[in-house]
């Protein structure tokens, strides 16, 4: 049989140590090659083996609900070293991202399979032989969003690789982001012509997923090389580390704008596509706390399903019963509207309650707020009974700012989003809800932005669109409205600047309602990251609740100290980032702009380098970052 190998360095050190055992094995240890791939349902079986890549919630600690504590939009007790300098370093290979692991067993399948096609020698229907051909491709382009989404430019492999050194170096050399981003796409493209249109089996991809990661891919690389062109960040000038290996690049489109106008159009067609033909389901909160039936609801394209006793998670158990290791930001809480579409600043009829409890800051507001923060506070109210005034206690709540670590919050506005209130979903380890990975709101939300990015303008769609996820969400679908009394200099948000100059508040208002709608579903880090709007952040502290105006006399003194939650003197607003003076983070978060790509492992381009010398090696290293193992960015490299 043909003898495999991991890409890059793991395949070089195999050679190296001509370790037998790894180079002679099938890619996930399916059994022998001519035994294996010759009815669909073996097909099946092999891609069901990606499906872990998804995003999930842990069995523990954990998982969707808390990756966005590497954003602006929710934090945990920790500093996060990738938002300041002098600790991120270069990693170690298995500490890293650089990995094609999936990408070789994409393409030992695709490559059997194109064979067993060719001879007949598969059982099955055409239509499902086709259907898991064309999840192969989604799962390559899946892979390869992983890595430019880390890399930027990285190397493209269709095929499988020889054993011969000098085709590893040369397979080795790393493609310009943009073609990287289009090779996706043909991939895209070629599992949404193969996929059925309704997925076979519980739990499948279907065509739309194909379609919906299409357009997320195209949205981001647009906007990447619209609001980073001219850095060393992008292809197609003298900065970037990649002009030396391509000194006659030219852009597919002609020019950097023609490339990222390519893209937006590629997004806004396949996004519509996808909403075109799924309504928006009527209850928010109920798409993230389901234990059966989510598969009926047409505006979720896939989900994650867990089951009793088979495969289950700690979401509900650690969010009901704790602060669950985050919490939602000042700045995220304060970007929802009023429910008639107002901004808080620019409320004029007291929908807006202030901020003194949890409990006030959520009246009169999006819903998708309402149902993703907890109700905290004392509240009490007078209200009649039998013809007599009595006190009735309608919140009583603490948030568990007391508790450092994952058992508590660091903002004070804990998550209620993704909690079940289904019996016996509250237990450790225990709980089956579904998670949703592809939702057609997503489609609504990247057709807006991508067809304004291009046009300048707002279509019928984009107006249909965006009144739809306002009504849900029950804020007034005058869009206009809310337009007009946009102020960018009073939005708490880092997403009203890219290239740290402000954009038009009707692009930002589309980012508001990405940032609504997608709260606490992991896509904002790679939504700060395509709009450069980390340049924007400066000196910035995350605060959260308003805890030293009044709420802090429902705690005891002792439940409060300095060594667990910031003191008065810093502000009414806590400021998780004020618990350690000695930390570097203390001040602020300031973003390096060296940090937008991630290091590549050191060991990966000696190992391709002529004699050790790294210039000679097809993987160059990213912008600021050194040639050398634990080595920090150089700070003053020129990123803009």
């Amino acid at each position: 049989m043909t003898r495999l190998h991991y890409i890059f360095i793991t395949s070089l050190l195999v050679l190296f140590t001509a370790c037998e055992d790894f180079l002679q094995r099938e890619p996930l240890d399916f059994g022998s090659e001519e035994e294996f791939f010759h009815n669909v349902e073996d097909m099946a079986m092999f891609n069901a083996t990606f499906y872990d890549q998804f995003p999930s919630i842990s069995n523990w600690w954990g998982g969707v609900y808390a990756t966005d504590n590497n954003s602006d939009n929710q934090a945990s007790h920790w500093p996060n070293n990738n938002f300041f300098k002098g600790e991120k370093q270069t990693p170690l290979l298995n500490k890293s991202e650089w990995k094609f692991e999936t990408i070789r067993d994409v393409n030992y399948f695709i490559d059997r399979i194109s064979t067993r096609m060719a001879d007949n020698s598969i059982t099955g229907s055409p239509e499902l032989i086709n259907h898991y051909l064309g999840e192969a491709h989604f799962f390559r382009a899946l892979n390869y969003f992983r890595l430019l989404f880390n890399y930027g430019d990285v190397p493209i492999i269709d095929k499988e690789l020889s054993d011969k050194f000098e085709d590893l170096v040369k397979a080795s050399k790393r493609a310009p982001r943009n073609q990287v981003a289009r090779f996706i796409l043909a991939d895209l493209d070629s599992a949404a012509s193969k996929m059925l249109v309704t997925e076979p089996v519980l739990g499948r991809l279907n065509r739309d997923a194909a379609l919906l990661l299409k357009a997320r891919v195209a949205l981001y690389e647009g906007t990447w090389l619209k609001y980073h062109q001219g850095t060393a960040l992008t292809p197609g000038n003298e900065k970037w580390p990649g002009s030396k290996v391509y000194p006659d690049f030219e852009f597919e489109s002609g020019s950097i704008e023609g490339e990222y106008n390519f893209f937006f159009e590629e997004a806004y067609k396949a996004a519509g596509e996808v909403a075109q033909s799924r309504p928006l389901y009527n209850n928010y909160q109920d798409l993230f706390n389901r234990t059966s039936g989510i598969e009926t609801i047409e505006e979720v394209i896939l989900a994650r399903h867990y089951a009793t006793g088979i495969v289950m998670h700690g979401g509900t158990y650690y969010l009901s019963r704790s602060g669950g290791g985050t919490g939602l930001t000042k700045a995220c809480v304060e970007s929802f509207l009023l429910s008639d579409g107002r901004p808080i600043y620019a409320d004029e009829t007291g929908l807006y309650k202030g901020d003194a409890m949890v409990y006030y800051a959520l009246q009169n507001r999006d819903e998708r707020l309402v149902q993703s923060v907890k109700e905290a506070g004392f509240i009490v109210q007078n209200i009649l009974v039998d013809g007599v005034m009595v006190e009735d206690t309608i919140v009583d709540y603490l948030p568990r700012i007391n508790v450092v670590g994952n058992q508590g919050t660091a903002t004070g506005y804990e998550l209620k989003k993704w909690i079940s209130y289904e019996e016996g979903q509250d237990v450790a380890g225990q709980g089956t809800s579904a998670v949703p990975v592809f939702r057609a709101a997503e489609a609504y939300l990247i057709y807006m932005e991508a067809y304004y990015e291009r046009h300048q303008s707002l279509d019928n769609r984009c107006d249909e669109y965006w009144k739809a996820l306002r009504a849900r969400a029950g804020v007034s679908t005058d869009y206009q409205l809310t337009i007009s009394l946009t102020d960018l200099s009073k939005e708490n948000d880092l997403a009203v600047k890219s290239r740290n100059q402000f954009i038009s508040p009707v692009l930002y208002n589309i980012r508001r309602e990405r940032r609504s709608e997608l709260v606490a579903e992991g896509l904002r880090y790679m939504d700060l990251k395509r709009w450069r709007a980390l340049d924007h952040m400066v000196n910035y502290n995350i605060e959260g609740i308003n805890l030293w105006e009044s709420f802090y006399q429902y705690y005891e003194p002792e439940n409060i100290t300095s060594e667990i939650v910031s003191q008065s003197g810093f502000g009414n607003y806590i400021q998780p980032l004020k618990l350690n003076p000695s930390a570097e983070s203390y001040n602020g978060y300031t973003f390096p702009k060296a940090h937008y790509l991630e290091p590549i492992p050191v060991s990966e381009i000696y190992m391709t380098s002529q004699n050790g010398d790294v210039s000679t090696s097809p993987i160059y290293q990213n912008p600021g970052w050194p040639d050398k193992t634990s080595g920090i960015a150089d700070y003053t490299a020129d990123m803009d």
